[in-house]
């Protein structure tokens, strides 16, 4: 049985990467729903839906436990899916997310109890890193700032128009006073250098930079899910829509050459 990684697009074949780098002995399989990114924008119904379509067609393709590497459908579909679908459909399986890792990891890394969070309109709409953030430490205060451009930037390749947008976004963080900076979405760790180049000593969470840890935690946790997993170091890349731009921005984001192949989980 293989690891399922999803995402709304191509950003969490940044996850993706430092998975494999750091657990490279598991077979993966990636699963990007290019064809109807971005999530940040859509209803928690629409969400949920496309979601679950995600998790049920990684579920066909032999994965034991799925990660949700997305920040959107982590906050808006996660709980539901694990309270309701799984017991339901795939009692033997397991799906996590990325949100209550990183909220673990922000609470171990703030010294003043004052943290800002960058994600989608979705993700910050649900309040779902507040929650969390609080309720691993009561006295957090949690500023929020959505910033919708930035996923469509990278997957389209436009980082370079990036500097004055996150200019903008940043701006009311700093005001804030925070010391600990979540990026609260899977593309974003692309823009983290050009970030941390403008956020001076806050310090800066990126998921691609916690997820091996935390997910080498769990599997340490929970042998007998571990127990399960293949390790043939086998890989499957797919996506839902292959755009002329698709492989080149895949590449970008992996760091490599990455072979997609275009499935339909509808």
């Amino acid at each position: 049985m293989k690891v399922g990684l999803f995402d709304s697009g191509l950003g969490g074949l940044i996850v993706t990467h430092s998975l494999i780098q750091n657990l490279p002995e598991y077979d993966y399989v990636y699963l990007g729903d290019t064809a109807r990114v971005p999530y940040g924008n859509r209803s928690q119904e629409v969400i949920y839906e496309f979601t679950q379509n995600a998790v049920e067609y990684l579920f066909k393709q032999g994965c034991q436990l799925v990660l949700i590497a997305c920040n959107t459908a982590s906050a808006e579909a996660l709980r539901k899916i694990q309270q309701e679908y799984l017991p339901a459909h795939y009692p033997d399986r397991k799906v996590l997310g990325v949100l209550v890792p990183t909220a673990e990891e922000v609470v171990e890394q703030t010294k003043n109890n004052k943290i800002g969070v960058i994600a989608t309109a979705g993700t910050v709409g649900s309040k779902t890193y507040v929650t969390e953030i609080q309720k691993l430490n009561p006295n957090t205060e949690v500023i929020q700032q959505a910033t919708p451009l930035l996923v469509p930037l990278v997957e389209n390749n436009a980082m370079k128009y990036a500097d004055p947008i996150l200019d903008d976004y940043l701006s009311p963080l700093l005001k804030a006073n925070i010391d600990t900076l979540v990026l609260g979405c899977t593309h974003y760790p692309l823009l983290k250098d050009l970030i941390r180049s403008k956020v001076g000593n806050i310090h800066v969470i990126s998921q691609d930079e916690i997820m091996p840890k935390k997910l080498r935690d769990y599997l340490d946790r929970h042998r007998e899910v571990d127990e399960k997993l293949s390790k043939n170091s086998s890989r499957a890349f797919l996506t839902t829509d292959l755009a002329p731009s698709t492989s080149e921005v895949a590449a970008l984001l992996f760091g490599e050459p990455v072979p997609l192949e275009k499935v339909s989980i509808e």
